[in-house]
């Protein structure tokens, strides 16, 4: 009996003559994109310069592929270190491969870096790409999609992903498209962060604790259906684990942060809301009509025919009051020859 799935694709990589076009690549990128594009977006709205945010993501980005390998091939070392394995796959990013925990964590000490470099503070930072990695994470997943990986149990409902690859220990059949669940989570997480953001004014990192912990809260139920190896303590995956802890710590900061420092930033980059302000006023000036001028900046214009401030006080009678009366001399001095 036919039943509806998911299809794979038959490749993960196209050529372009000797360049190879890799389906897993082209959705890392296209997230990064979304997230410096939505994460300026939100900064400028906060009062931040436009540019800031791709600035500091020259800095994140790469630490953060690194971190997300290097996570990968550390809990996966026997796949790339052990006995009949070549170590040289290790540097084969392109292969897939990324730990999102390493990803964040050191992806965060190179935008700490950008941000000094920047005098940006990092928890605001934070804050304003918080629904952009989540949106750029919804998008990384589909090329796992490409590359026929993280899939779950055997299932047969509508929507079972169709495994059509036996490389690397794969069974071909119909499996929980993992995948796509995470996928989809990531996209409910960036759009629970942008309505909290917008009706708490979350400040001070708490918008990037509620993505790490909201994604967390997913990624703990997703983990558990995975069937792929993985490294086990008291019966949970490595990944569980990480899951738990971070979520705690994610909580706890919001907790506390909330306490110690309720409210928002009142600016995120200095100098920015004063170049707006005076970008405004220079606006608002060039603007303004003739008859909506400040008063006193300019002079009144005198009508034709009126007179001139000095001619009207040379044609106003002088005020004797208070003065000595003048002298005739020449009269004085006839009357004193007459006597």
């Amino acid at each position: 009996m036919d039943i509806a799935y998911i299809p794979s694709p038959s490749r993960g990589v196209l050529y372009l003559g000797p360049i190879p076009l890799r389906g897993y690549a082209f959705c890392i990128i296209i997230g990064v994109f979304v997230a410096v594009w939505l994460g300026n977006k939100r900064w400028v709205a906060r009062g931040g310069r436009a540019g800031t945010v791709a600035d500091i993501a020259v800095w994140a980005v790469p630490f953060g592929l690194v971190g997300g390998r290097l996570y990968h091939v550390i809990t996966d070392y026997e796949l790339y270190f052990s006995p009949g394995r070549n170590w040289v796959d290790a540097f084969k990013v392109w292969e897939g491969g990324l730990g999102i925990w390493g990803a964040i964590a050191l992806g965060a000490l190179g935008a700490w870096i950008g941000a000094r470099r920047r005098g940006v503070a990092m928890p605001a930072y934070a804050d304003a790409v918080a629904p952009g990695i989540a949106f750029a994470q919804a998008i990384g997943r589909w090329g796992n999609w490409f590359n026929q990986e993280l899939y779950g149990r055997e299932t047969h409902l509508p929507w079972a992903l169709h495994i059509t690859s036996s490389e690397g220990g794969r069974v071909p059949g119909y499996y929980h498209p993992t995948f796509l669940y995470e996928s989809l989570w990531c996209v409910g997480v960036g759009f629970l962060v942008i309505w909290a953001d917008r009706r708490f004014k979350l400040g001070h990192g708490r918008a990037f604790a509620l993505y790490v912990a909201a994604y967390c809260v997913g990624r703990g139920w997703i983990e558990y259906m995975r069937v792929d190896d993985a490294h086990h303590i008291l019966g949970l995956r490595l990944n569980d684990w990480t899951a738990l802890i971070v979520f705690l710590l994610a909580v706890t900061y919001l907790i506390v942060s909330a306490r110690m420092r309720p409210g928002r930033e009142p600016v995120v980059e200095a100098g920015a809301a004063e170049g707006a302000e005076g970008a405004e006023a220079v606006e608002a000036k060039g603007d303004a009509p003739e008859g909506d001028k400040p008063e006193g900046k300019d002079e009144a214009k005198p009508e034709d025919g009126a007179a001139k401030p000095e001619q009207s006080e040379k044609a106003e009678p002088e005020d004797t009051a208070g003065t000595a009366p003048k002298v005739d001399m020449a009269k004085d001095t006839a009357e004193a020859k007459k006597g």
